[in-house]
């Protein structure tokens, strides 16, 4: 595949030995959400685009053991499946995730165990902490305890790399400082018009941690034209950020391209991010984001669009002081 982003389609995933496209297959959609994005999505739909995804450019997809209480990796595992089984070059990300409000270790284990049976697969070479800003941090970080027991998953050798994917930029942080993760992915929280995670990509760069970056499009308010809806981040935006989205789209407009493609290859064009994650459930997604990958963007647009960057108070997380 030949785009014009700045790095090459394939890349290296940090210091992790994994190579992977700069774009990475996001599979919530799959397991059908249609509260969260916006319709549903049949069984065999959902599975057509796994087979659809294994034989696109696309050379990973990433999931996690709740979304949609797990039918997301039934889907992708079905897809495999009917496929023949995994092509050599494409492989598979998921994380683990509480069953209600355990976060144990054993629960670890289990998410795991639950994860391999649900994909077919024996071996999962990436798995992350998932959305651990949502229980107790002195719980997980406990001796024993879920971040702890994922390690060990990893020297066990049942998993192959440990990564950490959550929300809230400032308490990732904490999780981070702790060791141990090669990969970080962040969501909503580095886009064209959020830079939370500023700090939390810096801190990742320091310990040489892989940085995977998903929700470009802010829940879908920076793919589809202004007005469409007034939400970013799965909350109302302020007045400041539609403004600033409304000028975006206007500049893009007028440098012959749209925003949706711009949010894209802000994200897959910066060097601190080695991939960033597309939500996919119609094929027709795929031939937007190979079209976005190839478009000739002019010279300056990005500069343009960064002054156009809300204030830090818009943002979904203040960031740390510096």
């Amino acid at each position: 595949m030949t785009t014009s982003t700045t790095r090459g389609w394939m890349r290296p995933l940090g210091a992790t030995g994994l190579q992977v496209s700069a774009v990475c297959a996001g599979g919530a959609p799959l397991g059908s959400m249609p509260d969260l994005f916006g319709r549903d999505l049949a069984y065999q739909d959902g599975v057509t685009m796994v087979r659809a995804i294994l034989d696109s450019p696309v050379r990973w997809i990433d999931t996690a053991n709740g979304y949609s209480d797990g039918e997301s990796e039934r889907r992708i595992g079905a897809g495999i499946a009917q496929a023949g089984g995994l092509p050599a070059d494409f492989w598979v990300a998921t994380k683990v995730d509480a069953r209600g409000g355990d976060y144990s270790g054993e629960r670890v284990r289990a998410s795991v165990a639950e994860s391999k049976e649900r994909l077919g697969l024996p071996f999962l070479p990436l798995v992350y902490l998932h959305d651990p800003e949502q229980h107790d941090f002195d719980e997980l970080a406990a001796p024993g305890g879920a971040v702890q027991t994922l390690m060990a998953l990893r020297e066990e050798g049942e998993i192959g790399h440990v990564g950490l994917a959550g929300g809230d930029a400032r308490v990732m942080t904490r999780y981070l400082a702790l060791g141990g993760f090669e990969v970080l992915l962040v969501h909503n929280r580095w886009t064209l018009v959020d830079h939370s995670a500023v700090d939390l990509l810096a801190q990742a760069e320091e310990l040489g941690v892989s940085v995977v970056n998903a929700a470009i499009y802010g829940g879908g308010i920076l793919a589809k034209p202004a007005g469409t809806t007034d939400q970013y981040g799965y909350r109302p935006a302020s007045p400041e950020t539609l403004d600033a989205i409304a000028a975006m789209e206007a500049a893009c407009r007028e440098a012959g391209t749209d925003l949706a493609t711009a949010a894209l290859r802000a994200s897959v064009d910066d060097p601190r991010i080695d991939a960033t994650v597309v939500g996919m459930s119609e094929p027709s997604r795929l031939t937007r984001v190979v079209a976005a990958l190839e478009a000739d963007l002019p010279a300056g647009l990005f500069d343009e669009l960064a002054g156009l960057l809300p204030g830090e108070h818009n943002w979904l997380d203040h960031p740390l002081p510096r």
